[in-house]
């Protein structure tokens, strides 16, 4: 147990064979259950999971039938700890990349301050624009921002570290089978635990790379996805939470922001077209295409600091 709260520690593996026994054999003594999700692994990572639960009876395997992706396999462990009635569920990924030296201050907020989720921030550490790979950190930059649009946690950062403490309360309030499956599941969660006013708080962590690790990451296959899906759930969580649950001006404001810039970029396309075909550019195309996109700004930039300023004490 950790201060009294009982922890249990999801840890998704898709062939981990090689690093899975580091992240297990390095686990603190406070751990009360280290449930490790096999996702249809294709190396030796169902054995190599079954030998340290032989080691370690703390160590519970589940097993997709399926592949599911990561936050699927995130998904099925966090609905073990809810059925098993776990205060608390960390996230530690099997490959090794998540000191276990961070965990508690992860813990801490959830355990003593009320807070709902915990998440490590790498961002934040002196070294990690040389720490972590280039283009990963760049990836993550944009995500980032972005992810503080589409969840309304302006507070928080490194939106696609893995690394989080979970309490009992957002455990059960979230319905785990909606979860985003892939590598959007951080960004996802976010937006859903916002919709049920969870409080948020980021906690600084270590970058751990070059320990074997085998990277996923592909900017053309998962900045665009994930951009695709915030846009969703952005428009997702406007809707529910300010139109169907209580009515803000805000969602009006943002509403109307996205269609005058729609509008706007109607009248660029006009713009370019007379500008290309007939080297004619018209005053009033112009002035109703300028008029349209500030209009549009303004009131889309009053919506978000609207939104800013309703979950402010979501922290």
């Amino acid at each position: 147990m950790y201060k009294g709260k009982t922890l249990c520690v999801v840890v998704p593996a898709y062939n981990e064979e090689r690093l899975l026994a580091r992240t297990v054999e390095t686990m603190p003594d406070f751990v009360d259950h280290i449930v490790v999700v096999d996702d249809r692994s294709t190396d030796g990572t169902r054995a190599e999971a079954l030998r340290l639960a032989a080691a370690d009876p703390r160590v519970i395997l589940l097993e997709h039938p399926e592949n599911e992706g990561v936050g699927g396999s995130i998904a099925t462990g966090y609905k073990w700890a809810r059925d098993a009635g776990a205060d608390m569920a960390a996230v530690m990924a099997g490959d090794g990349q998540m000191d276990p030296a961070d965990l508690p201050a992860l813990c801490d907020p959830v355990a003593e301050d009320g807070v709902d989720y915990a998440k490590g921030n790498r961002l934040v550490y002196e070294e990690a624009y040389r720490v972590i790979p280039k283009v990963r950190f760049f990836g993550n930059a944009v995500l980032s921002f972005l992810t503080k649009i589409a969840s309304g946690y302006w507070h928080v950062a490194d939106s696609q570290t893995g690394y989080t403490v979970i309490g009992k309360r957002a455990l059960a309030a979230i319905d785990w089978d909606l979860m985003y499956k892939r590598y959007g599941q951080p960004n996802d969660i976010l937006v859903r635990l916002n919709v049920a006013d969870m409080r948020v708080r980021d906690v600084p962590v270590r970058p751990v790379y070059n320990i074997g690790e085998r990277s996923g990451f592909s900017p053309r296959q998962v900045l665009w996805p994930i951009s695709r899906l915030l846009v969703r759930m952005f428009a997702w969580r406007l809707w529910r939470k300010y139109m169907i649950r209580d009515a803000h001006p805000l969602f009006l404001f943002i509403a109307m922001g996205a269609g005058l810039f729609a509008l706007g970029f109607l009248f660029f396309l006009r713009l370019l077209y007379l500008l290309l075909s007939r080297g004619q550019m018209p005053e009033i195309t112009l002035i109703i295409f300028l008029f349209t996109v500030t209009l549009g700004l303004q009131a889309f930039l009053f919506g978000i600091w609207m939104d800013m300023d309703k979950n402010k004490e979501l922290r």
